[in-house]
């Protein structure tokens, strides 16, 4: 996840995300390779972020700009349902709020979007200027919607980012293309669950895990297996 700063005291580039969970399932497994998640800063770099976080100060920088975006638009288009929609983007601009707080169902989204206002990506305003990374990082996946997901082992121990509410074949295919291709089953465990038994095959004899089809919605922090047939 890449999270744009401005006026910040943020370090630029990738930054190892600290987390807990991580930590734990790989001091339990002692893997021959780790694969913590990096979150990456770019200073200002917005058209290129997931997530943009800003100083208080200078937030009104930012809304400018789509402000100027949205009234070009509302200057050039005819469709009485757009210009409703853009007045009130507008409107929720100008009260000082990113675009991205705005409650849109799914056409007015894609509206939105295909505009591409700046405070449309998920915004994070901040009052304080020094702040730590990780709070941060913590934030912005909070802001935009996404989790993260392990697989585990004594080969390895892997942190995967996924928006929430993704089905175990999506999952899969963060993995390896090869496993969604070929997705069987997926059979997952809660890290909480995971931290009291030995492994993947204990908390299966403890009747811990659960086996799941392909549009099954896999919960924030679990551990999964795919069992796929190429």
């Amino acid at each position: 996840m890449k999270i744009a700063y401005t006026r910040l005291n943020l370090p630029q580039g990738k930054i190892k995300y600290n987390d807990g969970i991580f930590v734990g399932l790989v001091e339990k497994f002692q893997p021959a390779k780790v694969s913590p998640y990096y979150f990456e800063f770019l200073l200002e770099d917005y058209e290129s972020a997931d997530v943009i976080a800003i100083a208080n100060e200078y937030a009104l920088d930012l809304l400018i700009l789509d402000m100027e975006k949205i009234e070009g638009r509302l200057s050039r288009t005819e469709d009485p349902s757009e210009k409703g929609l853009l007045e009130k983007c507008l409107a929720q601009l100008e009260n000082q709020k990113p675009i991205c707080d705005l409650s849109l169902d799914n056409a007015e989204r894609a509206i939105v979007k295909a505009l591409r206002p700046l405070s449309f990506t998920p915004t994070l305003v901040y009052k304080e200027t020094s702040l730590d990374p990780n709070i941060v990082c913590s934030d912005g996946m909070e802001k935009a919607g996404m989790m993260f997901f392990y697989t585990v082992g004594k080969e390895e121990v892997h942190a995967w980012l996924v928006e929430k509410d993704t089905d175990a074949v999506t999952c899969a295919g963060k993995i390896h293309s090869d496993l969604a291709r070929g997705f069987v089953k997926a059979e997952l465990v809660s890290c909480e669950d995971m931290m009291t038994v030995h492994n993947m095959q204990d908390a299966r004899s403890k009747k811990l895990t659960k086996l799941v089809d392909s549009d099954y919605v896999i919960p924030m922090n679990s551990i999964l297996d795919i069992r796929f047939n190429i």
